[in-house]
């Protein structure tokens, strides 16, 4: 009797749920962004002084928002086809950039084979027990994140820099050229995102396609 009591609490205990992980189709989260650009470009700092990040997720739909107070740059990504738009308001100019499937495997090609390797650091961010991992890229730089294992997207296409991390992450380091941009989890929010937040403008913005975008700018 007690061997059958036990093999039974042994099958409960298997086949239970993680604590409090929680796969989601909807989620927001909020991260303030901290720019160091280093001592000769305090120009660039200033740009992005008081700057927040939002991401927007919905099924396969997401949404990425970076806002100053001098600019702004948004993303909108289908990971059902792969397509992408971007938008950018700098300066009063207005750009659409539409980035096919192959366009965004380019442009994200950086992360291609990125490996993330778990620390036995931990802290509590936004409410969320956290684990530190370094993210090892194949051009041989590293970055680092911390991580929750509590909430999962079920859009891991979201974000080409995290689509082989195993939870989602809440503080974390991007750099561009010399400019090194620590965004830190503010708020996240599990209730449904409007359909809304995923319209594409159809005025207002002069559109460019992906290959367009990259070619130097003429003053």
């Amino acid at each position: 009797m007690k061997k059958s009591l036990l093999f039974l609490f042994v099958l409960l205990v298997a086949f239970m749920p993680s604590r409090s992980q929680k796969k989601v189709s909807d989620i927001t989260i909020v991260y303030d962004a901290i720019v160091n650009t280093g001592s000769n470009e305090p120009k660039l700092a200033d740009a992005f002084d008081g700057a927040t990040s939002t991401v927007y997720l919905k099924g396969n739909l997401s949404r990425s928002e970076m806002v100053s107070a001098l600019a702004s740059f948004v993303t909108i990504h289908d990971s059902r086809t792969g397509a992408a738009v971007v938008l950018q308001e700098v300066g009063g100019q207005k750009l659409l950039i539409r980035m096919t499937a192959a366009d965004w495997k380019d442009k994200n090609k950086k992360y291609e084979g990125v490996e993330f390797v778990s620390t036995n650091e931990k802290k509590v961010l936004a409410g969320y027990s956290c684990t530190k991992a370094e993210a090892r890229m194949k051009d041989g730089s590293t970055f680092a994140v911390w991580y929750t294992a509590d909430i999962i997207p079920e859009n891991d296409d979201y974000n080409a820099q995290f689509k082989a991390l195993k939870g989602l992450p809440l503080e974390y380091e991007y750099q561009q050229g010399k400019v090194n941009i620590r965004y830190v989890v503010a708020q996240v929010n599990l209730n449904p995102v409007p359909v809304s937040k995923f319209d594409i403008p159809k005025t207002g913005y002069r559109e460019m396609t992906y290959e367009e975008s990259k070619r130097p700018r003429k003053n």
